[in-house]
């Protein structure tokens, strides 16, 4: 088992993961506050961490989002509306030193990778070889997945392999979609995008206009690269996608206007017989985080494997 750590917009969450198979043996969960000081965030990070109560000495696989150093460790958070206390901070030393039992190293990546390659693994993208995963909540995370590796460039991949980097109609994408974006949008103070969602739900226009938009607009921008990647996925996770009955109708009209129509996929026959545009929600047990902490355990197992040699 090794035990990961995936950091989302609004939470932290720990777990004891195989990565052969996904399973979560044990799981801790704590609140976190985006625009806090940068000791109180890794504080809260190093408490979730604690609970598993792990050996000393043991690697970790640690999920964030970026713009973040993956390799260095080092936190690159600015103009993105979170985190923005760790900008420059050296994160590795700060979880190396501020655990209770000093780890023998940290694997860092990419929040939305990890979704996505655990997605592959065990869940809504299984069988796929290429294929796109979008996670929804504070902003937009991406990954473009082809034949089992994360692509950052090639046709169809935005700067860096990031959403979040494009523009629409010369603004940012995460002016148009993102938690801040939606809240801004609706424009009334104190209600956030779960009371957004259950207003739209009760069939008032306003708020369901203010998800139609933002969720068409998405899906226009992803509907070219999809189909310059050749993708026969795309996979939604993040905290939106618990409310997937809102945001599939805009997304599946967006992604038809930009040249990618989905079509239903059938997800329990063998990969051959499937659909070549299928979009999916992420799997059950993906929406609440295993899908990042599997893809973090086997970066883990990856890393240690390319150390060692298999077999040895």
């Amino acid at each position: 088992m090794i035990p990961v750590i995936e950091v989302g917009g609004t939470h932290v969450t720990a777990g004891l993961v195989d990565p052969a198979d996904g399973r979560v043996e044990r799981r801790t969960h704590r609140p976190l506050d985006p625009g806090a000081r940068a000791e109180d965030i890794l504080g809260a990070v190093c408490r979730c961490a604690d609970a598993l109560d792990t050996p000393a000495g043991t690697t970790w696989g640690v999920a964030l989002p970026g713009p973040f150093d993956y390799a260095r460790g080092i936190g690159l958070f600015a103009d993105v509306g979170k985190f923005e206390a760790l900008y420059g901070v050296d994160v590795r030393a700060a979880l190396l030193d501020g655990m209770a039992k000093r780890p023998g190293g940290m694997v860092f990546l990419n929040d939305a990778h990890a979704f996505l390659l655990g997605e592959c693994a065990v869940g809504a993208a299984t069988g796929h070889a290429r294929v796109v995963g979008i996670t929804l909540g504070t902003g937009v995370g991406s990954a473009f997945l082809g034949d089992g590796r994360i692509l950052d460039r090639g046709p169809g991949v935005p700067p860096e392999g990031r959403m979040d980097l494009t523009t629409v109609d010369g603004r940012p994408l995460e002016e148009s979609v993102s938690r801040r974006a939606l809240v801004a949008r609706y424009g009334e103070q104190g209600v956030d995008v779960r009371d957004i969602a259950e207003r739209a739900r009760a069939g008032e226009r306003l708020a369901r206009r203010v998800l139609d938009e933002a969720f068409g607009i998405l899906g226009a921008a992803l509907g070219p690269r999809l189909a310059a990647f050749e993708a026969t996925a795309l996979v939604v996770g993040g905290s939106m996608a618990r409310s997937w009955d809102l945001v599939a109708p805009a997304l599946h009209t967006g992604l038809a206007k930009g040249g990618w129509p989905p079509e239903a996929a059938d997800v329990s026959g063998p990969p051959a017989t499937r659909h070549t545009r299928a979009m999916r929600p992420a799997a059950p047990a993906a929406l609440a985080g295993d899908a990042a902490l599997l893809g973090a355990a086997r970066a883990v197992a990856a890393r240690n494997t390319n150390r060692t040699g298999p077999g040895r």
